[in-house]
């Protein structure tokens, strides 16, 4: 009886703490998207509280994504030679007192130099993260592995974003800081606990890590993510004004628009795990399409609340299906160098992200309306799938392994 019944409790032993392990990974997550999204709905009380005009505010927010574009590949490449459990518990602890830093940041400099190191480890702590996640299960459960870790990313605009937001309206809006260190310092404590320790790969060095950027399918992989979901932000960016404006719903309904956004993000990211696992290529091959099709319907159906409201949730989801499938083809394409490479999506989704503000700025200062970043955004997701069908056209002609 004894010879029965014990691997069974080994085994839900294991799967508990594989839960645990990705649990406390999704936590740091978590924290980071509440420190780089509750920005945004707090910008008029850090205008007001820093004295600076909403430009300068808005400049707080692109320091935070430099520093991501910057940080990612620098310490993913610096931290080669750590165990991968050493680097994502240094990425934590740093993101917890830079954001305690921005706390008690006396002025507008201050702010933003903390605003910047605050970016510092976005990237490279979910690349580590998704390599971690991905060498704990098996080789068929990657991409559901990825997305668990990424869907505290997605969460954090559901729950953190909101909650942080309202705090720092009714309280102070340096209560954000307190808030996201609160939540690092617990990530930090769960990632020290529960994700098991692996020794740094022997042949593990900045040169390896760096050999990366020689692959023409990682710069392809990055350029999908850069176009493709430039589409995703274009149409986030301006959503507040889309919904007020073209739907002609109340300001007081714009919480609503972001929650549902939210809840599109996480439901994309888990479902998008899934279908990674069975197709990575496959995937990225279905879903940019789906992206076009859904901002150009979502164009049309924001003229009339209820259908805006529906499309909000779509657009949220369907952007998000993109996301694993993006980090595995990474990992796919640079095996020996896996933590730049994963960090460097982040580095890319950052690109996206001013990209995609910026060419939806554009079109709305031409006179075109709030619905056109929305069609800026399809072409943008159709160009990415063009540049898809070149990475799957060079890998016929030669493998990725080979």
């Amino acid at each position: 009886m004894t010879q029965t019944k014990a691997p069974a409790t080994t085994a839900k032993r294991g799967t508990r703490h594989l839960a645990l392990a990705i649990f406390a990974l999704a936590m740091g997550g978590f924290a980071i998207g509440t420190t780089e999204f509750a920005m945004m709905g707090l910008l008029k009380e850090i205008e007001h509280g820093l004295r600076v005009s909403t430009p300068e505010a808005g400049n707080l927010i692109s320091s935070y994504a430099l520093g991501v574009v910057v940080g990612a590949p620098v310490f993913a490449a610096l931290g080669a030679r750590l165990p991968r459990k050493n680097l994502a518990l240094g990425l934590m602890l740093f993101l917890t007192l830079a954001n305690l830093s921005s706390f008690i940041a006396p002025d507008y400099g201050t702010m933003l130099l903390t605003r910047f190191a605050s970016g510092l480890p976005h990237g490279a702590f979910f690349g580590v993260a998704a390599v971690i996640a991905a060498s704990l299960v098996a080789p068929t459960k990657r991409g559901w592995a990825i997305s668990m870790v990424m869907a505290g990313l997605t969460v954090a605009n559901v729950i953190g974003v909101p909650a942080a937001t309202w705090l720092g309206q009714n309280f102070g809006w340096r209560l954000l800081f307190v808030v996201v260190g609160v939540i690092g310092a617990v990530s930090t404590a769960l990632i020290w606990k529960f994700v098991p320790f692996e020794a740094a790969h022997p042949g593990a060095s900045i040169r390896r890590e760096l050999g990366a950027l020689k692959r023409i399918q990682v710069w392809l992989a990055l350029l999908i993510g850069i176009i493709g979901f430039g589409g995703f932000f274009a149409t986030y960016t301006y959503i507040a004004h889309t919904m007020t404006f073209v739907a002609g719903m109340p300001e007081s309904m714009v919480p609503l628009v972001v929650a549902l956004y939210g809840l599109g993000m996480v439901a994309g990211n888990i479902l998008g795990g899934r279908i990674a696992d069975k197709s990575v290529m496959g995937t990225i091959y279905r879903v940019l399409p789906a992206i076009a099709l859904a901002l150009v319907v979502y164009a049309v159906a924001a003229h009339w609340a209820w259908s805006a409201l529906i499309m909000v949730f779509v657009v949220g989801g369907v952007g998000s299906l993109l996301v694993p499938a993006l980090q595995t083809r990474l990992l796919d394409a640079s095996p020996d160098a896996p933590s730049l490479a994963s960090s460097l999506n982040h580095s890319a989704l950052n690109v996206a992200n001013a990209l995609g503000a910026f060419l939806g700025g554009v079109v709305i200062a031409w006179g075109w309306g709030y619905v056109a970043p929305a069609l800026v955004g399809a072409v943008l997701a159709v160009l990415g799938l063009g540049v898809a069908i070149l990475s799957g056209l060079l890998e016929r002609r030669r493998p990725l392994n080979a």
